[in-house]
């Protein structure tokens, strides 16, 4: 945690309410995002209790599994699901736009542009908190695999025909929410927690309430006092008042009200399934409809809150104006949606369970390019993540006292003017060391030559970014008087190296994918202890 963040959850103590993180909205907000509330039953991993997922804030779609251990009334949910989610991909997946991209030419080898199809805006889901995007990718991945009744009409609990398209779209959702700076798939309590601190942990953070306690406090509350009311505070029956759907439910839920309505619920399917006549078997059903219809309501009892609290949060961020460059990261977003809605389109086969070696690399080095990107745009997006980045010493601010021109000794003299600043920041600057700023959205960069002895001046070399005349091109060198702001870290993210083709993975990385795995060379015995 930066001293800077340390300091906002000190004051959020202090005055009893969130203090901002950011000056402006450093993720992307669809205009018609799809709101997405899981709940999940206790005790096993993925089992949908039910949902409510939509993108009217008045009118969502609530979605209920009444025995979460019937793999048909699961199929039936997950089929529902596909019935919302994949007609809202495909609102975006057919508009279009021309864009050019640039692909090596398989003859020559050289680097070519060429006008491909991008899509004209992408979808955006969004879900309460951490939980959700987990749940989504291990939704995605049990569903991505299943074989229908028409691929395979011999395999046992056929999947609905859309399940399999729906799991596609959930892993490529949640792997995109792994790379930094990513919007396709969004948490509301990260977003919020990006923008504002509040005077409790990360981890309860995790909570939507209390997060949205803190940012927005009751009339006559603090936001101490608030979150904890959101977090423990409980009606008559002892049920808490604001259900987190995390997606997890609460125990207390799951005993009192949960689990006598499901066993309700199957004494009233098995009475019906043992009906002698017609009119037993009206009876019957109407007790079925009801215990169904109770299940129904506890549900949506739970998610609704959620529901509410995630457009709540919406409505917070909405308020913030948005950052510069969070339109470039949503370009890559739509890249990244056309680029899978182009491999669905051409019949490719689901993700893979395992990455090989070189496809995984590739994934780590995006990531932590991605991230490197990620902070270095939002410090010049923000004034106060901008400060953050200077009191770590990462980047310094101040006035320009004095310029003398200067140029290189080559044979073709270049200007190389140095420019002495005077800052109250503390960088950490070496000998020779290079410092950024941006010049017209570019960064120029500039060379550390040394520290005047009275202290506070710096003086720099700019290096690049004026032009290839003798003179420096107008408003190219910072002039004396004007305010300038340097980095020590670079604005732009350089490609590592390229790393060979899957099918010449080294032996050391497992070798070419499909081929098969080595014996251990010393097989286990009895004689061997773990």
């Amino acid at each position: 945690m930066s001293l800077i963040s340390t300091l906002a959850r000190l004051e959020a103590v202090s005055t009893g309410r969130a203090q901002p993180a950011a000056t402006v909205r450093h993720r992307h907000l669809s205009d018609r995002p799809l709101v997405f509330v899981p709940l999940t039953t206790a005790g096993e991993a993925g089992a949908p209790l039910g949902a409510l997922v939509g993108t009217d804030r008045d009118a969502p779609r609530l979605l209920v599994v009444p025995q979460p251990r019937d793999r048909d009334l699961r199929f039936a949910f997950l089929a529902e699901l596909a019935d919302v989610v994949l007609p809202y991909v495909d609102a975006f997946a057919e508009v279009v736009e021309a864009a050019e991209r640039t692909e090596t030419d398989p003859e020559t080898g050289k680097r070519v542009k060429v006008e491909v199809d991008l899509c004209a805006d992408a979808p955006q889901l969004i879900v309460p908190s951490r939980g959700g995007i987990d749940l989504v990718r291990l939704l995605g991945r049990s569903m991505r695999f299943r074989r229908t009744a028409e691929q395979d009409p011999e395999a046992p609990y056929p999947a609905p025909p859309r399940v399999p398209l729906l799991g596609r779209w959930l892993t490529h959702f949640g792997e995109r929410a792994r790379v930094p700076g990513s919007s396709l798939l969004l948490a509301m309590t990260d977003v919020l927690g990006r923008h504002w601190a509040t005077g409790q942990s990360t981890l309860e953070d995790q909570h939507l309430g209390a997060l949205l306690a803190w940012i927005d406090p009751p009339e006559g509350l603090t936001g101490a006092e608030a979150a904890l009311r959101a977090e423990l505070e409980r009606d008559a029956q002892g049920q808490l008042t604001c259900p987190p759907a995390g997606p997890a439910t609460d125990p207390a839920f799951d005993n009192k009200l949960l689990a006598p309505a499901i066993e309700r619920y199957d004494r009233a399917r098995t009475a019906l399934a043992a009906a002698e006549d017609g009119l037993e078997a009206d009876d019957r059903l109407g007790a079925l409809t009801a215990a169904e219809r109770e299940i129904r309501d506890l549900v949506r009892s739970r998610t609704l809150p959620t529901w509410e609290k995630v457009w709540q949060g919406l409505d917070l961020l909405r308020e913030l104006p948005e950052g510069a460059h969070v339109e470039e990261r949503w370009t890559r977003d739509r890249w990244s949606f056309t680029g899978h809605r182009d491999r669905v389109l051409a019949g490719e086969p689901p993700q893979p369970r395992r990455d090989d070696a070189v496809t995984a690399a590739n994934k780590l080095a995006t990531r932590e390019r991605e991230q490197a990107r990620l902070e270095a745009q939002e410090a010049l997006d923000d004034l106060l993540v901008m400060a953050g980045r200077r009191l770590s010493g990462e980047a310094f601010a101040g006035e320009v006292t004095d310029v003398v021109m200067a140029y290189n000794e080559g044979k073709r003299p270049s200007p190389r003017p140095l420019v002495t600043v005077r800052t109250d920041d503390r960088p950490h600057l070496g000998e020779r060391t290079k410092v950024y700023r941006s010049l017209g959205g570019k960064p120029q960069s500039a060379e550390f030559v040394g520290a005047e002895e009275d202290g506070g001046y710096v003086v720099l070399r700019i290096l690049d970014k004026m032009g290839r005349g003798k003179e420096p091109e107008p408003g190219s060198v910072p002039e004396k008087g004007e305010r300038v702001c340097f980095t020590l870290f670079e604005h732009e993210q350089r490609g590592g190296a390229k790393l060979p083709d899957p099918e010449e993975t080294p032996w050391t990385h497992g070798g070419p994918p499909g081929e098969a795995t080595l014996e251990a060379a010393d097989p286990v015995t009895a004689e061997d202890l773990l």
